[in-house]
């Protein structure tokens, strides 16, 4: 994937003046030996310029790390640290940053090789508070070498969806659909996040499509297609459109991405685009969101951005779902009761028509899009990627801009689980713990849209962490609660 960025942590040891420098020297040498016995070396950068103990070293560890490449920031605490120098060297990075504190090493040695960084850290949070400063601290933050090399890898997944959020730029194509006003949200709130966005008429893709007719790279993506497809390829005679679609959309992107590195894209898929283009986009959509180009349906701005910030996090592919149907009674008792521990309204199935990448699928076939099919020619609407979704971990989430400009979220996380659908689509059979509870308490309490972002794997932690910094109000930033934890809205006596 090319299509996410890559995170390099400066690591930039601090002390205060009273305390011996040595003591975050070598607790800092002793960090990075750590880190590079467990992990890529490469995914950090010791600072040895200086130990941050003025803000004259501040500006020359800046720099330092500036010119080493680092996009990222790691402040330790070695000792009790300078409050207001090692939070300037916060303020004054341009990426995400994380504190991280040392511990103390052994009983032994508690006069002169005492840090006091457990109590550093304490004013290190409230100077970060006085400037505004937001910055990652991990759960319980101070922890010897092997303990504060695990928190820097941890902070990697998290500093990539910052940064990656930074740098990204939102291609849209067309209005929402109407009677889709779930899926229209004010714009405000991605330029606060730093995203740009470029909103298209779908007449303009029309156009550049059509431009696209005879591409001599078609029989290429033809083959590709073919490939990926196997004995699923049903519907051989829309692949050279589809084709054709497809390099639309990525010569679109080289075009229209600008100054910015990262791309995704919403896109329009109904209800004029299957008479006009003559097929449905969502294979191509579930292609693109492979590489690494989350593409949205239904124009939903904030659902791709929701996608690429799990594609950053998880370094795979995602999807986009509706939280859609609940689980037949019959098939509950025959295949999910007493085999999983989930209650049956912890239960429901994630359909979208065909947009998810075929290797997330347990096996595809390229099909007619069953609902547009009701009103219209089959023929136009072929191009869906069927087959259920294969079973495994998942992680239901979306961020989301309220009407009145106000940002939002939520995380759940719960699995696929293998169960035959028996039903159309790329759909699954998901289980979420407590997700009649979530459904009513936080979904339809909290107003959100249908559509949620899928990453497959348990990344609830990141995602928190990612909402949290990029400043949802925790009030705002919802999980699905166990049973032991109301919800503020919840009937007790129910």
């Amino acid at each position: 994937m090319n299509n996410i960025p890559k995170a390099k942590v400066g690591i930039v040891a601090v002390s205060r003046d009273c305390f011996p420098e040595s003591l975050s020297v070598n607790r800092r040498k002793a960090l990075v030996a750590a880190y590079e016995g467990k992990y890529d070396k490469d995914d950090i950068y010791e600072c040895p310029i200086c130990i941050v103990e003025s803000e004259i070293h501040m500006v020359q560890a800046l720099e330092d790390i500036k010119k080493a490449g680092c996009n990222a920031l790691c402040v330790y605490l070695g000792n009790f640290g300078p409050e207001i120098s090692e939070t300037l060297l916060a303020k004054h990075f341009d990426g995400p940053k994380m504190f991280v504190a040392a511990a103390e090493e052994s009983q032994n040695n508690l006069c002169q090789g005492r840090g006091d960084a457990y109590c550093g850290m304490l004013n290190a949070s409230y100077n970060l508070k006085l400037r505004n400063v937001g910055a990652y601290i991990p759960e319980y933050p101070v922890g010897d070498a092997d303990d504060i090399a695990d928190m820097i890898h941890g902070f990697l997944p998290i500093a990539r969806a910052i940064i990656g959020l930074s740098d990204l730029k939102i291609i849209s194509f067309g209005p929402r659909p109407l009677n889709f006003l779930a899926c229209n949200a004010p714009i405000k709130q991605l330029y606060n996040l730093g995203v740009e966005i470029e909103e298209n008429s779908e007449l303009d893709l029309f156009e550049a499509f059509n431009k696209h007719a005879n591409d001599p790279r078609i029989p290429e993506v033809v083959e590709d297609m073919a490939k990926e497809l196997g004995n699923g390829n049903k519907k051989p005679e829309i692949l050279e459109k589809l084709a054709q679609y497809e390099l639309t959309l990525l010569d679109w992107v080289e075009a229209h991405k600008g100054y910015r590195k990262y791309v995704a894209i919403a896109g329009k898929c109904w209800p004029a685009f299957q008479t006009q283009f003559g097929f449905v986009p969502c294979y191509v959509n579930s292609r693109l969101t492979g590489r690494g180009i989350p593409v949205s349906c239904e124009v939903d701005i904030y659902g791709c951005l929701s996608e690429f910030i799990g594609t950053c996090i998880s370094q795979d592919a995602v999807t986009l779902l509706d939280i859609n149907n609940s689980v037949p009674k019959d098939m509950y008792k025959e295949s999910i009761e007493g085999k999983f521990d989930y209650k049956h309204t912890d239960t429901f199935m994630g359909f979208h028509c065909g947009n998810t990448c075929s290797s997330k699928l347990s096996s595809c076939e390229m099909k007619y899009q069953m609902i547009m099919a009701r009103s219209l020619p089959v023929e136009v609407t072929n191009g869906t990627l069927e087959g259920d979704i294969a079973p495994g971990d998942i992680t239901f989430f979306r961020l989301q801009s309220t009407a009145d400009c106000k940002l939002r979220a939520y995380v759940a996380q719960g699995e696929v689980l293998p169960v035959a659908t028996r039903s159309f689509g790329s759909i699954g059979v998901f289980a979420i713990k407590e997700m009649g509870r979530f459904y009513r308490h936080v979904l339809i309490e909290k107003n959100y849209p249908h559509h949620g972002a899928v990453a497959f794997g348990h990344y609830g932690k990141e995602l928190f962490e990612v909402f949290k910094y990029v400043g949802v109000p925790v009030e705002d930033l919802n999980y699905n609660q166990p049973a032991s934890l109301p919800y503020p809205t919840e009937n007790p006596f129910a």
